[in-house]
């Protein structure tokens, strides 16, 4: 499949995706564009921080000859009119699907996919009238390439469990790690992943309180003997210095709740220390993985 080159990454052409999609303007001499030529464009152009369709078209005349290098442009670059008119006619559904097939295609150093992160949001504004509700999308994000490759509404937080299995079923997992929060660390969901040759690194919280009060005890008692932990990076930035520790083990067959966890290798905490204008944060997390306690 011919690729084209992206700011951090090798791209999939996104023409032949596009192409799948239903184009609803009816054949007319008006209709200059290919719809996945019209499509591929505003991705690049978005991808690129182009935020309106102006500034979409001005990003193709800009870029018209790399754009040819993968797209035929039989008529040159459609107007902002144009754009405006064929996003508002498009089956979002339709869209929806063949961007998700692309950006699940995207890849590194020829590699699909290396790690996914799974990860809730609420929507900010989306509720409708006072008594209505938030929308909250569980989303997927590909780590290498920073896209969105997935997404699913659901109706609260606490539905995100049911999503995960849906959203985890549309990809090849073999060799991929998939992180997800503390909502998503679920014996069914490590077992998904470790059946489909992936691994996870899952997070701890209350939904798991018995669990977590275990791991974190220990782990804190090896951040007591190794105060510096096994690896540290420090950041600094605006007056803001932040470091961060980890530590691993894999010594874990005391653990009681080891074999019910598909997979299970390894524990790890991770400690945040924030210091900004004298004030000092700190806050240490705790996962499981099944990735080894090697480097």
């Amino acid at each position: 499949m011919s690729v084209f080159a992206g700011a951090a990454a090798m791209l999939p052409n996104p023409k032949p995706f596009f192409e799948l999609i239903p184009d609803p303007r009816r054949a007319t001499p008006n209709k200059l564009h290919s719809l996945s030529d019209i499509l591929s464009i505003a991705l690049c152009a978005v991808l690129s921080g182009m935020d309106d369709w102006e500034a979409v078209a001005e990003f193709g005349r800009t870029k018209e000859g790399w754009l040819r290098q993968f797209l035929p442009l039989a008529n040159g670059i459609p107007s902002h009119d144009t754009f405006g008119r064929v996003f508002s006619l498009i089956d979002p559904e339709a869209f929806e699907a063949a961007f998700f097939d692309w950006a699940a295609h995207a890849r590194i150093g020829g590699d699909v996919l290396d790690q996914l992160a799974l990860d809730g949001k609420t929507v900010r504004r989306s509720h409708r009238g006072s008594a209505g509700r938030a929308l909250h999308l569980l989303h997927a994000w590909s780590c290498e390439t920073r896209l969105l490759v997935a997404q699913r509404r659901v109706d609260t937080k606490s539905n995100e469990i049911t999503a995960i299995p849906d959203i985890l079923s549309l990809f090849d997992l073999r060799g991929v790690t998939i992180s997800i929060d503390a909502i998503g660390c679920q014996k069914a969901v490590a077992r998904q992943i470790t059946e489909a040759g992936g691994d996870y690194v899952l997070a701890l919280k209350g939904n798991q309180s018995a669990l977590h009060d275990d791991v974190r005890l220990f782990m804190e008692t090896q951040a007591d003997r190794h105060p510096q932990g096994q690896a540290e990076a420090v950041e600094k930035d605006h007056g803001r210095i932040e470091t961060r520790r980890i530590w691993v083990n894999d010594e874990i067959d005391w653990l009681t709740q080891k074999p019910d966890w598909p997979g299970l290798k390894t524990l790890v905490m991770v400690e945040s220390r924030r210091e900004l204008n004298g004030q000092v944060s700190c806050e240490r997390r705790c996962f499981i993985t099944s990735h080894t306690a090697d480097p």
